[in-house]
């Protein structure tokens, strides 16, 4: 008998994807520890799906390849759920439960704990497990229910003060900090002045804005000579924020190092123009002066200006690029959102230029 007839047989090609999303679809959170409590809630993101079930969530990363990340792999996949658990662990202590394996046995899936695989099953997918924090406590929900207190602000800058004193110290050269401005600067004008999106203000607020990165640039190289980038949050918004005792922040940018390579001040900037988009003002200077109280570090109002104008056109140029996908998710959004984060970055601007000071000119309102 030839030795092949001996071999073992090959193991079942695993299935495709929409069967992996119609098994997390059902409702799997029992697999994870957890009871199901009625029907899961499922939430696409450009990154991934996200699975609501009870007390706890599920989310799958998509296997995609952009400029920014890489999840194709199954391998990658694996490595950025890891990574995910783990630098959240600093500002949402208990949030992240752990990565669970989704494997096939060639009948049917299975959620099985890190570590521990089923006999002749092989893994698929990697997801990352949480405890769901409730609606009510994020922040962007908090301040469209107008309950936002300036103490919740103050419980969230004594955080933020505590990760940044610890966050690890980023060694980058001055002139490589002042080129990502630079480099974002051409990103967005490559994006938002696109004749297909017509995009009101885009140009001038452009060139304003390379302007200000000019008169700033001494500032931006400042900051990296005295230390002050550090290893942050990344992607600092209301909607990551829970204001819980004490407050949390997930889903930082677990898939791109550089991104989370931050001046703190920067990213208070970033919270505090979020925050203006939902209506609540008068939260980024509260941050930024509690922060700079705490930690002994005011940088010049001109860059806190420079820092939200820039964010604006990031904002901007994010959301307008969904409509690249080859089926947009809620197509007639992202325009009208892209020109509302250009107006906060030309109200920024206007600021800049005129030398106010960071809370007069972002200020209008209180709880």
């Amino acid at each position: 008998m030839h030795p092949a007839a001996h071999a073992a047989p090959a193991p079942a090609p695993p299935p495709p994807l929409e069967a992996v999303l119609e098994f997390l679809r059902s409702g799997p959170a029992s697999g994870a520890g957890a009871a199901q409590a009625g029907p899961t809630q499922v939430i696409e993101t450009h990154m991934s799906w996200v699975f609501l079930a009870g007390e706890h969530v599920l989310k799958l990363k998509k296997p995609a390849r952009h400029p920014f990340l890489d999840f194709s792999t199954l391998a990658a996949r694996e490595f950025y759920c890891r990574e995910e658990v783990r630098l959240n662990a600093r500002l949402a202590p208990g949030v992240y439960l752990g990565v669970l394996a989704l494997q096939w046995d060639g009948r049917g899936f299975a959620l099985q704990p890190d570590g521990a695989a089923a006999h002749g099953a092989q893994t698929v997918d990697w997801l990352v497990h949480m405890r769901r924090l409730p609606d009510a406590c994020l922040l962007d929900r908090t301040i469209a229910s107008q309950r936002l207190r300036r103490r919740d602000i103050d419980a969230l800058t004594a955080v933020l003060v505590a990760f940044y004193r610890s966050a690890a110290v980023i060694d980058i050269d001055p002139s490589d900090y002042a080129a990502r401005f630079e480099h974002d600067l051409s990103l967005g004008r490559d994006m938002l002045l696109r004749p297909r999106f017509a995009l009101r203000g885009a140009a001038p607020a452009l060139e304003r804005f390379g302007q200000a990165l000019r008169r700033c640039h001494g500032a931006l190289r400042e900051r990296a000579v005295r230390g002050r980038i550090v290893d942050g949050h990344g992607d600092l918004r209301p909607e990551h924020v829970g204001l819980l005792e004490p407050p949390v922040v997930i889903d930082c940018l677990e898939f791109n190092a550089a991104l989370r390579q931050v001046d703190p001040f920067d990213e208070v900037a970033y919270l505090g123009l979020e925050c203006r988009l939902a209506g609540a003002a008068w939260v980024g200077p509260q941050l930024a002066a509690g922060c700079a109280e705490a930690l002994g570090d005011a940088p010049p109002a001109a860059l806190m200006h420079l820092y939200s104008a820039s964010r604006g056109l990031l904002r901007a140029r994010l959301a307008i690029a969904h409509l690249l996908d080859a089926e947009p998710r809620t197509p007639q959004k992202w325009a009208p959102l892209a020109e509302r984060c250009i107006e906060q970055a030309r109200a920024s601007l206007d600021a800049l230029e005129r030398g106010e000071g960071f809370s007069a000119a972002t200020s209008h309102g209180s709880p």
